[in-house]
C-alpha cells in the first residue's frame, strides 16, 4: 500500500537544480515546490524549458545539479522498479491527449485499470463511468474517439489520467487548442479535481488568463532560470519587466528574440567552414 502523502510536505520538491542535454543547460538554479490540494502553474515561452521540468519531475532526465524529490524520495537514486512504483502514483495528461485512436471513449478511460488493477469488469464499468460522469461525459462512453471533439477529447484524456486517483497530475500544455469554451471546463475540470482527490497538480503552459483562474502557486521560468514566483495576484502586480512582459504580451522586452548561443551550436558551426 502506497504511503499517504503528508499534506504539510511537498509532493514535488526542487532544490538548486540545473537541468540541460548535451553541452546545453536548459535551465539552473530551480527552486520550487508543489503541495498536495495545490494547482501550482509553470508560466513560460516557447523553449523556455517548461517540459524539460514534467520529465525531469517523472525521472526521464536526471538533475546535473542539486536535487529533484517526488514523494520525498530522491528521483535520481530510485531503481527501475522503485521508479516505475513512483510513476503510478502520477498522472498525466499529455498535449495531445495521446487517446488509443482504436478504442472507445470507454476503453481508453479503462485502460490503466485494465493494466495496474485486478478489479472486476463491475467495478471496472463503475469506476470508469464515474469519472466519465465527473467530466461530463458519461454518455459518449460508447463513442469512438473519432466521434467526438477536440475538447471532448482531452476531457477523457483527463479522465483517463485520473482514473487510478493518483497522488500528483501532471498536465502538459492542458489548453493548447481548444476553443474559450472548452478551456474553461478544462480548467474547472483541473481544479474540481484536485480538490476532490486532494492531489498536487503541476501545470506547463503558456496561457495566463485560463491558468490564473485556477492556480495556487505561479512560477515563470526564462532565460534559462526561475524569472519570478507568487500568487497570480502578486505577479500580476509585479514590477519585474520580464513578468510584465510576459503576462501582457508585449512583443518588446527582455525576452529574447534568437536562440542563444550554445558551445554545440559553435562547434557544429566550425565544422560548416566559413559562415
Amino acid at each position: 500500500m502506497t504511503p499517504a502523502t503528508n499534506a504539510s510536505t511537498p509532493i514535488v520538491n526542487f532544490d538548486g537544480v540545473s537541468l540541460g542535454y548535451g553541452d546545453f543547460t536548459v535551465l539552473k538554479d530551480i527552486d520550487l515546490k508543489a503541495y498536495p490540494g495545490q494547482v501550482v502553474t509553470m508560466l513560460g515561452g516557447s523553449g523556455s524549458g517548461k517540459t524539460t521540468l514534467l520529465r525531469a519531475i517523472t525521472g526521464q532526465i536526471n538533475a546535473r545539479v542539486g536535487q529533484i524529490q517526488v514523494f520525498s524520495q530522491d528521483i535520481a537514486q530510485l531503481d527501475e522498479t522503485a521508479l516505475r512504483a513512483t510513476r503510478q502514483r502520477m498522472g498525466v495528461l499529455f498535449q495531445q491527449g495521446a487517446l488509443f485512436t482504436d478504442l472507445s471513449v470507454f476503453e481508453n478511460v479503462a485502460f490503466p485499470l485494465r493494466e495496474h488493477t485486478c478489479i472486476s469488469e463491475q467495478q471496472t464499468l463503475e469506476r470508469v463511468l464515474e469519472k466519465l460522469d465527473a467530466v461530463g461525459l458519461r454518455h459518449a462512453a460508447h463513442l469512438n474517439i473519432a466521434e467526438i471533439s477536440g475538447g471532448m477529447a482531452r476531457r477523457v484524456a483527463l479522465a483517463r489520467a485520473v482514473i487510478l486517483e493518483p497522488e500528483l497530475i501532471l498536465y502538459d500544455e492542458p489548453f493548447a487548442g481548444l476553443d474559450p469554451i472548452s478551456m474553461g471546463i478544462t480548467a474547472q475540470l483541473i481544479r474540481g479535481m484536485t480538490d476532490k482527490l486532494g492531489c498536487g497538480s503541476i501545470l506547463i503552459t503558456h496561457d495566463v488568463a485560463e491558468s490564473f483562474t485556477i492556480t495556487d502557486q505561479v512560477y515563470i521560468i526564462g532565460q534559462g532560470s526561475l524569472i519570478a514566483q507568487g500568487t497570480p495576484s502578486e505577479l500580476s502586480g509585479s514590477s519585474n519587466a520580464y513578468v510584465r512582459q510576459f503576462l501582457q504580451g508585449e512583443p518588446d522586452g527582455p525576452i529574447a528574440f534568437h536562440y542563444p548561443s550554445t558551445p554545440a551550436f559553435e562547434k557544429w558551426l566550425s565544422q560548416q567552414g566559413t559562415a
